[in-house]
């Protein structure tokens, strides 16, 4: 067991927003518990355990559906924590996968009979490099095949320079974060512009999630909510949102997750918005059925 501090929030404040029916979190995690799911050996993050019991209660508490799970790089390439986390809420939770773009076919069929629909590549400094671009150019076809997409985590620095490789594959690919911009630079910061020239492609989707990661100020996080809104506007049925619970590597204390739910009718004011970014957009991503 690890003796590191939780990195999320152990009694968040209920949020004051009535969320739609279907509700989804299109991105959390969970960590552990590490006697049962240990982290991978080459992984230099091993936060405290974020189980799937405590985010459960957190979506049930907010009133969250329906949600995805993303793999984090502390379990590596071994998905049996998201898959342990899927089966135990089935239709109701999807999940991402972390796998290296050569992974064999059979394997992603297994995959994607455990409920994921997507694979991750990170480009941030502090986690393992993604895939190049021949590598996803090469992978993308049979994400097609599986009607799967790429979702990606980047430095806000490298958007630019990543695009050639994303504009012309044949998959959906989802950037995170409001691609890590920085808030406090701006809304004409090159980052940011160079984020909406690449949703322009009708492939290219946005998560409006990490509102707490962009801003530069406390709760409730003021200087972020105008990119995401401006993204929701432009795009709005190419955009989903998640809480990115347990907030691993935050850069302080955890967030209250009730300040971001709270921030929902902000970054999707318009007639129509918060029900699509919320239900519609990720049951049509993700493929989510109806259930009873």
């Amino acid at each position: 067991m690890t003796d590191q501090p939780l990195t999320w929030h152990p009694s968040p404040r209920m949020t004051a927003v009535t969320l739609p029916r279907g509700a989804t979190d299109c991105h959390c995690h969970v960590f552990g518990p590490q006697a049962v799911f240990p982290y991978a050996a080459s992984s230099g993050f091993k936060p405290a355990d974020a189980p799937k019991e405590a985010l459960f209660a957190l979506h049930d508490r907010m009133g969250i559906e329906r949600c995805v799970i993303v793999q984090s790089g502390c379990h590596g390439f071994d998905n049996s924590v998201v898959a342990d986390a899927i089966a135990a809420r089935p239709g109701r939770y999807l999940g991402i996968a972390l796998a290296p773009p050569d992974i064999a076919t059979e394997a992603l069929r297994r995959l994607d009979a455990q409920g994921f629909r997507g694979l991750r590549f990170n480009y941030m400094s502090h986690l393992a490099p993604g895939a190049d671009g021949a590598a996803l150019r090469a992978l993308a076809p049979r994400l097609a095949d599986l009607g799967w997409h790429l979702q990606l985590h980047m430095e806000a620095g490298l958007i630019e320079a990543m695009t050639p490789d994303l504009v012309d594959l044949p998959v959906p690919v989802v950037i995170d974060h409001i691609g890590r911009i920085d808030a406090s630079q701006g809304r004409d910061q090159p980052e940011f512009e160079a984020l909406l020239r690449l949703l322009d492609h009708d492939h290219l989707w946005c998560k409006v999630s990490g509102s707490e990661r962009a801003s530069r100020a406390e709760p409730p996080y003021d200087d972020a909510v105008p990119f995401a809104r401006e993204v929701v506007e432009r795009h709005p049925d190419r955009v989903v949102w998640g809480t990115d619970w347990p907030h691993p590597n935050y850069r302080a204390a955890p967030p209250d997750d009730g300040d971001l739910f709270d921030l929902l009718p902000r970054i999707a004011p318009g007639p129509g918005q918060l029900q699509a970014l919320m239900v519609d957009n990720p049951a049509r991503l993700y493929g989510f059925k109806e259930t009873a």
